[in-house]
């Protein structure tokens, strides 16, 4: 474990991408998410929009009557990735190793990163003046000496916030916050606390790693018991290789909706296809990972003849390795996706000599030179709608 880490955190992500693009919603409430006559869910709010108590993953229906007067705007999510790369971009000037972790939310590595931009308040001051200059944007920043801690830290100041935890007092960091800031901890797991009488970190710290283990299971046990001190629980995935592209998304509430999880698959879908199209990579194999309310973690992957030509393709394996992974009725905690085996020398694969759509080749190769050009992610028009009823993103999981 190298360390400093930044954990940065687009403040709002999708909402403050709204305003940015329409300077005239500035200082109104704005919600992105499915339309107020659907079924669906807040996407991301803006702090306007949160004064009226609405959150991410809220039902639609419930934001409007909180806030009736609020903007609702669909989801774009090819705009969110084209901005979402421009900042990794920026991030990776202060530092070689970045992790993306969601479309709103990256680690850096800043091991060594002292003799090129001074202290970490300094450096995190850098990155959040340069992200704000040349994107109008603002970020969150958290430091830690691992990514948990950071993770956490970032959350605490939101928007625009830096919170920085010295190495060495992190489980004093994590005993001043209260139970609900225990990242990790839904609201199934929250519940059980205030069953067990387990009301602060106090109580919970006092608990033993055994006695966690048998309230919680084996895995719940292990991740309370080193959560709750702050501890590196090596939960995030190190800086995937040449040889492998992934993205996850924990979500703030557990989920058990179908359209809302097949929109997480859309969201992951376009965002690692995307990222195989920058680094000119071809892919013929997609794993899925899938993490339940009780902490029990299953994966699951498949191969095919060819590589993937469109998030399309992506998409439709996704929800065929999902519907093999999911019982249909146990809440989700977390899902993954990603890609293995890559090949990423960006030689031209082997063409097919005969292929009766020849015409459908010819169209998707046209837009893969539109995306090159123009540096995104074209989305069919048949993912659109889908993608207005997105769940909220996190490690997607706010809080912001």
């Amino acid at each position: 474990m190298n360390g400093p880490w930044f954990h940065v955190d687009i403040d709002a992500f999708f909402a403050s991408v709204e305003k940015l693009d329409h300077p005239e919603l500035n200082g109104r409430p704005v919600v992105v998410g499915a339309h107020p006559g659907g079924r669906g869910v807040v996407s991301t709010c803006s702090y306007e929009a949160r004064a009226f108590g609405i959150h991410s993953a809220m039902p639609i229906g419930e934001a409007w009557r909180r806030c009736p007067s609020a903007v609702f705007l669909p989801v774009r999510m090819e705009r969110y990735l084209e901005i979402s790369e421009s900042l990794l971009a920026i991030f990776r000037e202060l530092s070689p190793e970045v992790t993306r972790i969601s479309i709103d939310e990256a680690f850096l590595d800043m091991a060594g990163m002292e003799r090129l931009w001074g202290s970490p308040r300094e450096a995190a001051g850098r990155l959040k003046a340069m992200v704000r200059d040349r994107s109008g944007l603002t970020v969150s920043v958290g430091v830690a000496s691992n990514r948990y801690v950071a993770k956490i830290a970032s959350g605490l100041e939101k928007p625009d916030g830096l919170v920085i935890v010295e190495k060495g007092l992190e489980a004093l960091f994590m005993l001043g916050l209260p139970l609900s800031r225990l990242w990790g901890a839904g609201e199934k797991t929250q519940e059980r606390f205030r069953d067990l009488g387990i009301l602060s970190m106090d109580d919970l710290v006092a608990k033993s790693e055994a006695e966690l283990q048998r309230l919680f299971g084996q895995a719940g046990g292990r991740f309370l018991h080193a959560a709750c001190r702050g501890a590196d629980l090596s939960i995030f995935e190190a800086r995937p290789s040449s040889r492998s592209i992934s993205t996850e998304i924990t979500f703030e509430r557990d989920l058990v909706d179908r359209e809302a999880l097949d929109a997480a698959l859309l969201e992951m879908a376009c965002s690692i296809f995307f990222r195989l199209r920058r680094e000119g990579g071809r892919a013929r194999t997609l794993a899925l990972k899938l993490r339940l309310f009780d902490f029990s973690t299953s994966s699951k992957r498949q191969s095919r003849g060819e590589p993937y030509r469109t998030s399309l393709e992506v998409f439709e394996d996704a929800k065929t390795l999902f519907e093999r992974s999911w019982d249909g009725r146990s809440p989700v905690r977390l899902a993954g996706l990603g890609f293995s085996d890559l090949d990423v020398d960006g030689a031209p694969g082997q063409a097919e000599l005969f292929r009766e759509d020849d015409r459908r080749q010819r169209f998707e190769n046209a837009l893969r030179d539109i995306e090159d050009r123009a540096a995104t992610q074209l989305l069919p028009a048949r993912l659109v709608g889908r993608a207005i009823r997105k769940p909220p993103r996190r490690p997607a999981g706010e809080p912001q």
